[in-house]
């Protein structure tokens, strides 16, 4: 993992893309402006894992270029399992923000990939101050997990 400088471009990219994520659309452009100064931009390496199942929740990820794959084990002793891939546009781990929770799935990257990072702290600050935001990120980690919980 490396860290990378934020330019214009990448500002741009980041705006571009959460404005299709549907829990952004609602959130105003001066709130986005603000989380924008708290986004960490890094590259990772192909089979760098972004989190670990049972690590804890702690940030929130959107996908700038790459693909990555989300593995679950059901059991100590069991096989991880594929349930997804994740591409440009897509994000993760607002499941575990919003209880702390411990992931509940393990991504690593499949091919050398980018990714915008906000931090836990930085996140509860956005959604004190947006209630519709809040509420939107809810709907979603209530469908992912309902998701995982029946592949």
């Amino acid at each position: 993992m490396q860290k990378l400088p934020i330019t214009d471009n990448e500002s741009i990219l980041f705006t571009k893309i959460v404005r299709k994520i549907n829990f952004f659309a609602s959130m105003n452009m001066g709130l986005l402006e603000k989380i924008l100064g708290h986004i960490a931009y890094y590259s990772f390496d192909k089979g760098e894992k972004i989190c670990r199942q049972g690590d804890p929740g702690d940030s929130f990820y959107v996908v700038a270029e790459g693909k990555l794959g989300v593995s679950v084990k059901s059991g100590f002793f069991s096989f991880s399992r594929k349930v997804a891939e994740l591409g440009p546009g897509s994000c993760f781990g607002e499941m575990a923000l919003l209880s702390r929770a411990p992931r509940t799935a393990t991504v690593a990257c499949e091919e050398p990939a980018k990714l915008f990072v906000l931090l836990a702290d930085h996140f509860d600050a956005a959604m004190a101050q947006n209630p519709a935001f809040a509420e939107e990120i809810r709907k979603l980690a209530a469908d992912r997990k309902f998701d995982l919980d029946h592949k």
